[in-house]
């Protein structure tokens, strides 16, 4: 029997909807590509971004302390932990449902609450550039700067965000967990929102005020449990050179040295394709048949059988 491909599929936070019933009938979508996968013998770990939800957890901790004066601002570190607990849920509900609908019974699913260790001397602590919460006028923008002392910055066009640290994964602490469920069969949804910020203290993991990127989360991942394909969904089919100027050029099958003169171009825009296209290429280097793609949710499918999507390898 042909040993079965073993993909982490990164979803973005924003493809999962801005409020709780957008979510119930995003996460319905994304099972039924993700389940595709499945049926088309591939093993699936699924990881997931949280920028709208962490930021709407956060928004709505914050308005709880001003009612309550007794009730201590809760840290970011719990934020992502609640985003990932609440997403996670609704995910695993429907791709239950969704395998049960398609007569899969024997894959079971579950959500690992992970945290990621990252370094408290990284330079990210001190420049913050992850968006979170939701698109903001310059207005309410300001509003919040004023109020929370939040940074705010513009977000390619489509409006203002808060942004917070973005530290680079170093180790998954639950890995050890995660590798046993993937090895014994089954759907693990893992390192939600990137995971949970941790710096180790001696034997205490303690919490730190960041939200780190998924597609770089997804790419340790991918490489720990020695995934043959990463999977990083965006809002289009592929990635452009050139994007919206003179001489747009979508790449289908580019390599690992091609990608990095690209970004050394500048052609990716920093917070939304940029990370993307670096942590495919950090993946695919990373061991020979390696692949890393980038398309959009509901071609998952042909972009594994090689129909589209950009596809980075050595």
């Amino acid at each position: 029997m042909e040993k079965k491909k073993r993909i982490v599929i990164a979803l973005g936070g924003n493809a999962l909807g801005n409020t709780l019933p957008e979510q119930m009938k995003a996460v319905k979508i994304t099972s039924r590509a993700i389940v595709d996968l499945i049926e088309e013998g591939c093993e699936v770990v699924v990881a997931h971004g949280n920028g709208p939800q962490v930021g709407m957890v956060n928004n709505a901790m914050i308005a709880l302390t001003h009612e309550d004066p007794q009730q201590p601002n809760t840290p970011l570190s719990v934020c992502v932990a609640m985003s990932q607990a609440y997403i996670g849920y609704d995910l695993q509900n429907a791709l239950r449902e969704e395998l049960l609908n398609r007569g899969i019974e024997d894959i079971p699913v579950a959500t690992m609450i992970t945290q990621v260790r990252v370094d408290p001397d990284d330079p990210a602590f001190q420049t913050p550039s992850k968006p979170i919460g939701r698109f903001l006028t310059k207005e309410q923008a300001d509003l919040m700067a004023e109020k929370y002392d939040y940074i705010m910055k513009e977000d390619a066009g489509r409006g203002y965000r808060r942004v917070v640290a973005s530290p680079k994964p170093q180790e998954i602490i639950e890995i050890g967990t995660i590798r046993t469920m993937v090895n014994s069969g089954d759907l693990v949804i893992a390192c939600g929102g990137g995971g949970i910020p941790v710096t180790r203290q001696g034997n205490h993991l303690k919490g730190a005020s960041a939200v780190i990127d998924k597609d770089f989360a997804s790419c340790l991942l991918a490489k720990e449990l020695d995934a043959d394909f990463l999977i990083i969904l965006t809002a289009v089919e592929k990635a452009a050179i050139n994007y919206g100027k003179p001489g747009e050029k979508w790449l289908d099958d580019i390599t690992v040295d091609e990608a990095k003169q690209y970004i050394d171009e500048g052609h990716f825009a920093p917070g939304s394709m940029l990370p993307k296209v670096q942590a495919a290429v950090e993946f695919a280097e990373s061991k020979p048949g390696r692949q890393a793609l980038i398309t959009l949710l509901e071609k998952a499918r042909d972009g594994i059988l090689g129909k589209t999507g950009t596809r980075i390898h050595l």
